[in-house]
């Protein structure tokens, strides 16, 4: 090794991508040591800083390169020390002049003053706070206006963030390209119009609330004029990527207006909006060509002429998908609080969902709580001619019958079954015998045994427990597949 050039233990370096790999490399000889010193480009720290800027300040000087910090806090207790605070922001803006990508997790110790120091970070890109309790508006003004070379920046669950003068401010710097608000409480949907001039840049946007938005009825803009809607006439032609979660949409107001502007948008979310309107979302449709990826998730509302009870989307939204987006490769729907005992609550029907995947070159299928899907559904996939990935959670009308319709799909590799009841060990016995997967994962299914899953794919994963709703506050039942968020992020 020590007869190998510096450009080359370079590129060796750089291959490694786990941080106790490098750090087991680096004791292999001082050539090593140095150059690994020179390469290292990003560091993740937190509970084990001791004492915390001491060791913040000596890593700094070690690696004079860094550009990526994340410090993360996530279990911390008392007991293993003293966190970071705002003395280290201040080693880490004077020690790290290439810092570009900053992400703080549950740094309870950093305050206004901390995040201030931030100011000097001249080339700072990506800013993200996830429960940051100390932080307030003030302190993130003096973010917004010192670092000028922001284009990525998260605020999660920061509850003293009340007034949005930093939000206005971003906005009419306009160098923003994605947002991501969650869990802040004084942040309204309205407040986010404030962002005004900035919304022509963005192209990536997520808005999630996790309180109990739906108890607190139909919201609306104080300063909202119906003569004078000048404000909701924003340009925001550029977003790709949009994410509403847990908000409450009535017409004309509200961040409802991005469902009339966005025309770009290559990834939609719409996860428990209460208020969406089918005839505004087929114009949705059929504006967005480059759609490529599609969640629902969706609950039973008062919908309708005749104020049906069920999901508010129909197939006539399926039907308008399919003629219009072309491009879609992955969709999920999720359905909560359907229960199989009244499958009229499911605005789609088995028939309109099997539509859409046979006439989009769907990739990627997630169908979580459709209980009005059944093994004549599954039959109606086996011939979707694109389809590889198939993740089926809490379908109750699923049987081994529709096990047996796998080996006829062209391309499926991957299958996922969590919490499928009805499926049992002869259903695994049809898979075995096809050879048709390369992955399976069975997750909760009480009468799929371990032995009956090896062998029925060349990689296996299997669990008996079972994952089960949470509350309705959460909103975060069980995480969807993985796969299916990671293709398209």
């Amino acid at each position: 090794m020590e007869g190998l050039s510096e450009p080359l233990l370079g590129e060796i370096i750089k291959r490694i991508t786990r941080t106790t790999d490098l750090n087991s490399l680096s004791l292999v000889s001082k050539q090593l040591y140095n150059a690994d010193a020179e390469e290292r480009g990003t560091v993740c720290v937190g509970c084990s800083l001791h004492p915390a800027t001491e060791a913040l300040s000596s890593l700094c000087s070690r690696f004079p390169n860094l550009w990526k910090v994340e410090i993360n806090y996530s279990g911390w207790t008392s007991k293993q020390g003293k966190q970071l605070d705002n003395q280290g922001i201040l080693v880490l803006s004077s020690q790290c002049p290439l810092l570009t990508d900053l992400t703080l997790s549950f740094c309870s110790y950093i305050n206004d003053t901390g995040i201030g120091y931030l100011a000097y970070c001249k080339k700072l890109m990506a800013l993200r706070f996830n429960f940051a309790p100390a932080i307030s508006s003030s302190g993130l003004l003096s973010v917004a206006v010192g670092c000028k070379s922001l284009t990525t920046f998260h605020l999660v669950d920061c509850m003293k963030v009340g007034s949005v003068e930093w939000l206005e401010y971003l906005g009419r710097a306009g160098s923003l390209v994605e947002l991501v608000v969650k869990d802040c409480k004084g942040i309204s949907q309205y407040d986010l119009l404030k962002f005004g001039p900035g919304w022509m840049k963005l192209e990536k946007f997520e808005f999630e609330i996790n309180d109990n938005y739906w108890l607190s009825g139909p919201p609306r803009d104080p300063s909202f004029d119906a003569h004078y809607p000048y404000k909701y006439d924003i340009c925001c032609e550029n977003l790709k990527d949009l994410r509403l979660a847990h908000i409450i949409t009535v017409p004309e107001i509200g961040l409802r207006y991005l469902l009339r502007k966005c025309k770009a948008l290559e990834k939609l979310s719409l996860d428990y909006v209460i208020g969406l309107d089918e005839r505004e979302m087929i114009a949705l449709f059929q504006n967005c060509s480059n759609l490529r990826s599609l969640s629902l998730r969706l609950m039973p509302l008062r919908c309708g002429p005749g104020m049906d009870f069920r999901t508010p989307l129909t197939d006539e939204s399926l039907m308008s998908l399919g003629l219009s987006c072309h491009m879609l490769e992955a969709i999920e729907l999720t359905f909560t609080f359907c229960p199989s005992s009244y499958l009229s609550e499911i605005g789609f029907t088995q028939e309109g969902i099997v539509m859409l995947v046979q006439s989009c070159p769907i990739r990627v299928l997630m169908l979580n709580g459709a209980n009005n899907f059944d093994d004549e559904g599954m039959k109606g996939l086996s011939s979707a001619q694109f389809l590889e990935t198939l993740e089926l959670v809490d379908c109750e009308r699923i049987t081994d019958s529709g096990m047996s319709f796998i080996a006829s799909m062209p391309s499926l590799s991957s299958l996922t079954l969590r919490q499928c009841k009805k499926v049992t060990d002869n259903g695994m016995d049809e898979l075995a015998r096809s050879q048709k997967l390369e992955s399976l994962t069975v997750v909760g299914c009480p009468r799929i045994s371990l032995k009956a899953v090896q062998g029925a794919a060349r990689s296996v994963h299997y669990s008996t427990v079972s994952e089960s709703f949470a509350s309705l506050k959460g909103m975060k039942e069980m995480e969807p597949s993985t796969l299916f968020h990671q293709i398209f992020s």
